[in-house]
């Protein structure tokens, strides 16, 4: 992990300034920092926040946190699964400085577990490999028979700890101009605006409840877009000697601009720790099938390691309960297995050994329901989430924007006739409440009407009335909202309307 990795990462350079940099940097020596400040690209400043921020390169095997003896297996897992030989290619695996495995080396050929053979060439920038021994070989089958974990070394629980603390949810502020750019393409009060922003920056729960399809949804995943800093997750972390995976690619979004050619020569290659990747503020969102166990360590009894639960994963950002009160576990259970975490900002877990240790909870929680909260939880719960937010239907003015802002987003045009269509057959024929979910129904149901009749997209009335009907079942025209049922709530993502 290379210095013009993070400042491209951050979006403080471009990949050009990285390469004027370099060609000063030949021409003039210093660091590649030093030269992008002389260039006027960015200031020191910005240079000593990211180095600053950033986890720093263990210089010993001490400085990793790990037992040497543990690196050692890690190492031997390594060399016999994937045929390493040079230093160079153990320290890509195990994501950890040369210094450092050279160490690792050392002690390896003192215990007579590998051979070094030489160079590969005669070039005097060619590496020694080393092979194993046939003690080397058994060390890496009794290591693989403790676990099959192959990859980066892990980080100390001590080290996780203080990462999540340092990178914490509360440490970015989301002024009220990010919020309004978020939300500028929905159709949302003020109101609702000014009670959400104290919320997102509390970094504490909040609840989003109100009558289905009208965007609960929609504004929990836009919140959990707002966040822009820069955090970093390790591979995985070590506790008691057992491995716990917590980078997972479906959550973390990498930063690391691999597609970008960054000179390598001259820039310090080894300042930064390996085992912690950049990645965007993670955003975990679960449905019905959230399940208790989702929520615990799950041991691999084949490969003998450990998977994070999916809250940890979600650690420095946001976790989003979407349809909270129709999840496989029921409310009572799963608010139990949170009420210690909201409160106390801290998660206990358990090893399959009985072993427990604490995490830091650090994440946004978003409860997100069409249900009522007075169904759902207890008063002492309901204290607990300190965010109560109601997204209520659209009144008619609202409305009508809602369907002219996404009509105009097909080529349509939505006017007052048509939408006086629109609301006589929904409250005066049928008595159903307006939701925001409506206006996307309609217009993609006369959009397909138009394709299959092989007609330019248009509005009629005709149109507007047959995709009306697919909106609703009812047995008999004229059935009130309390019997006939609305299609389409529930989970729908709303481009343009709340």
């Amino acid at each position: 992990m290379l210095i013009g990795d993070l400042l491209l990462a951050h979006g403080l350079v471009k990949p050009e300034d990285i390469e004027l940099a370099f060609h000063r940097q030949k021409e003039s020596g210093g660091r590649l920092g030093d030269n992008l400040v002389a260039l006027g690209v960015l200031s020191q400043d910005q240079v000593d926040k990211v180095i600053y921020e950033a986890p720093q390169a263990p210089k010993t095997v001490a400085d990793t946190g790990i037992p040497a003896s543990n690196l050692l297996r890690l190492l031997f897992k390594a060399i016999y699964t994937n045929s390493l030989e040079t230093a160079s290619e153990y320290a890509g695996s195990l994501k950890l400085p040369v210094p450092v495995i050279n160490r690792l080396i050392q002690e390896s050929a003192d215990r007579k577990f590998l051979e070094a053979l030489g160079s590969a060439d005669q070039s005097s920038f060619s590496e020694n490999r080393y092979v194993m021994t046939e003690a080397g070989r058994r060390f890496a089958l009794e290591s693989l028979q403790q676990n099959q974990y192959v990859g980066p070394a892990p980080v100390s629980l001590e080290q996780y700890q203080e990462r999540i603390q340092q990178q914490k949810i509360t440490n970015e502020l989301v002024a009220q101009d990010k919020i309004d750019k978020s939300f500028e393409n929905l159709v949302i009060s003020d109101e609702f605006i000014r009670r959400l922003g104290p919320g997102i920056n509390a970094g504490k729960s909040i609840l989003l409840y109100g009558p289905p399809g009208n965007g609960k949804t929609t504004v929990a995943e836009k919140v959990a877009d707002i966040f822009a800093n820069i955090i970093y997750i390790p591979y995985c972390f070590e506790v008691d000697g057992q491995i716990i995976k917590v980078f997972d690619p479906a959550i973390h979004k990498a930063v690391l601009p691999e597609e970008v050619k960054v000179p390598k020569s001259g820039l310090r290659r080894e300042e930064f720790d390996g085992r912690w990747i950049p990645c965007e503020r993670p955003v975990v969102i679960t449905g019905g099938e959230l399940t208790l166990e989702m929520l615990d360590l799950s041991f691999n009894s084949h490969a003998k390691y450990y998977e994070a639960p999916l809250h940890v994963k979600a650690s420095n950002g946001t976790f989003i309960i979407d349809d909270f009160g129709r999840q496989l576990v029921s409310p009572e259970e799963l608010l139990n297995r949170w009420i210690i975490p909201l409160e106390s900002r801290v998660d206990f877990l358990k090893l399959h050994t009985g072993k427990s240790f604490q995490l830091p909870f650090d994440e946004l929680v978003i409860f997100s329901t069409n249900l009522s909260p007075d169904d759902l939880m207890d008063p002492a719960f309901l204290r607990r989430i300190p965010y109560k937010l109601e997204t209520n239907g659209p009144n008619r003015d609202e409305y009508f924007e809602i369907f002219k802002i996404v009509a105009a987003s097909k080529g349509l045009e939505m006017t007052e006739e048509f939408l006086d269509i629109v609301l006589d057959e929904l409250q005066v024929k049928n008595s159903f409440d307006l939701a925001a979910y409506q206006p996307k129904f309609i217009v993609e149901q006369v959009l397909a009407a138009c394709k299959f009749r092989g007609e330019p997209a248009h509005f009629s009335e005709e149109l507007i009335r047959d995709a009306l009907k697919n909106l609703y079942t009812s047995s008999a025209a004229g059935v009130g909202a309390t019997k006939a049922k609305g299609v389409g709530s529930g989970s729908n993502k709303l481009a343009t309307a709340v």
